[in-house]
């Protein structure tokens, strides 16, 4: 059963949007850009970035997907978001013309194969997550996750091929719908909790918090065990999105737990306060954002010669530079109108 929810729009998932976006900003530019560095607190920090605010974007697509099924009929649900796949697909591969790690046209997938999952229960909706999951590990071992892939500079030969374009979406991409769609299944699972409920919003922060870090202690003891004789093993242990194998799921899982919890909760504290205003409305247009920081902050970065060999905390500086930019124009867009442009291309298109 469907457990009731708010009717009101809940500022905590915009601001949680907001926050992923973020994570994902650093992370992309510090990919463009080239920056690499070992040790130190931002380089850790940064690393640790890698997979998980990706992972909570697709979570809270999820949970946006879940909301509305239980506002519209099953049909009509499936109608729109197939359309709105398809819209994704061609912008997400528009997108990779530029930056190969995109994400939207994986989002696609997501989406298609995650509407037909809406009328299951939430016990099936685990079962699905472990079947996703199951699937993956027998590809690991039986194909190569290596093919297409040159980890010198990160890029895919036959990504625009039939055969390499299929591989990547479905196994060996940076965000393959095995296992990924995981994520939004997740999210689907989530919507179905009382959200605005403030002991759920704690119980998320709490059990996320717990569960990410009972998992890393976890995966530092295994892969202690085997590195040295088996580390095709210990990569198997790790927590690494890539390969993304079953305790990096559940780490980006349980930070996507986390961050949403306590974006709500921070969300229903401070509601109406200028911070908050100023924030949600750059949650409410993250596919518009998405796409300007490839095109316009990537496009600044090399007109600035700034793709490649950059240090760590100046991909940080761009990066943050670009989102409070970002954050600005959404705010003042959000005076006049009440999507954001590419938001507003999709609706009129997909509905």
């Amino acid at each position: 059963m469907t457990a009731p929810f708010s009717t009101g729009r809940l500022e905590g998932l915009d601001l949680a949007r907001f926050v992923a976006f973020v994570g994902m900003v650093i992370v992309n530019f510090k990919i463009a850009m080239g920056a690499e560095g070992e040790g130190g607190v931002l380089v850790n920090l940064t690393g640790a970035l890698e997979g998980r605010a990706a992972a909570t974007f697709v979570v809270l697509a999820g949970v946006g997907l879940g909301i509305a099924a239980q506002r519209l009929d099953h049909a009509q649900t499936v109608f729109v978001t197939i359309k709105r796949a398809a819209f994704l697909l061609v912008i997400g591969l528009a997108n990779a013309l530029i930056f190969e790690a995109d994400i939207l046209h994986y989002y696609a997938l997501y989406f298609f194969l995650g509407v037909f999952c809406l009328p299951l229960s939430s016990r099936a909706l685990v079962w699905v997550v472990v079947a996703v999951n199951a699937a993956f590990l027998v590809m690991l071992f039986a194909l190569d996750y290596d093919t297409g892939w040159n980890w010198t500079d990160y890029t895919y030969a036959e990504f625009w091929t039939p055969v390499g374009f299929i591989r990547n979406l479905f196994f060996n991409g940076w965000h393959p719908v095995f296992p990924w769609l995981s994520f939004l299944i997740f999210g689907i699972w989530l919507s179905r909790l009382n959200l605005a409920d403030t002991a759920i919003q704690t119980r998320l922060v709490t059990v996320g918090a717990l569960v990410f870090v009972a998992n890393a202690v976890m995966s530092y003891v295994l892969v202690a065990n085997v590195s040295g004789t088996d580390e095709e093993l210990a990569i198997l242990f790790g927590t690494a999105p890539v390969p993304p194998t079953l305790l990096y799921l559940i780490a980006g899982m349980s930070v996507a737990a986390l961050v949403i919890g306590l974006c709500l909760i921070l969300a229903a504290r401070f509601s109406g306060s200028a911070l908050i205003r100023f924030v949600t409305p750059a949650g409410k247009q993250t596919l518009t954002l998405y796409v300007a920081h490839i095109i316009i902050g990537m496009g600044t970065l090399e007109a600035l010669g700034m793709l490649g060999g950059q240090s760590v905390e100046m991909a940080v500086m761009a990066s943050l530079a670009f989102c409070a930019t970002a954050a600005i124009y959404a705010w003042v867009w959000s005076r006049k109108f009440k999507r954001g442009p590419v938001e507003a291309v999709m609706r009129a298109l997909a509905g």
